[in-house]
């Protein structure tokens, strides 16, 4: 590849589809870009539509504008951009959404957890502890 920014970029999104394949989606993609109608750069972060940033200079407006209306676009509830942290893998990345956005995805979460521990406690019990591993 002749463009050593966009040999970053495509490294990163690999690096990324390789590390969701690993901890959450074996079914994770990159996605073909589609230009204006462009669904974001990786399929299988559940809900969303994720915008793979591994630039110099992070602006985040602009990538959270982008993976808004790539999330739209996708049919995605929420979109995010899994942002770079220089010398850093994968797992030191940034995960960035606007606070409407998060505020969307946490009321989605606990509204979905209490309809799950009113209808089955004891697999609430059982995902709950699964999910309780500190940072």
């Amino acid at each position: 590849m002749s463009n050593p920014s966009k040999a970053k970029g495509t490294a990163w999104e690999s690096d990324i589809v390789g590390y969701l394949r690993d901890h959450h989606n074996d079914r994770t993609h990159r996605n073909v870009q589609m230009g204006r109608l462009d669904i974001g750069d990786i399929d299988g972060y559940y809900l969303h539509a994720l915008e793979a940033k591994a630039e110099k200079t992070i602006t985040l407006s602009d990538y959270i504008a982008q993976a808004n209306r790539e999330a739209v676009n996708a049919g995605q509830p929420y979109g995010c951009a899994v942002v770079k942290r220089r010398m850093k893998g994968v797992a030191d990345g940034y995960v960035v959404r606007d606070v409407r956005t998060d505020v969307r995805l946490i009321s989605r979460l606990r509204d979905m957890e209490a309809a799950l521990q009113r209808a089955a406690p004891d697999v609430y019990r059982l995902i709950d502890l699964l999910h309780r591993v500190a940072a």
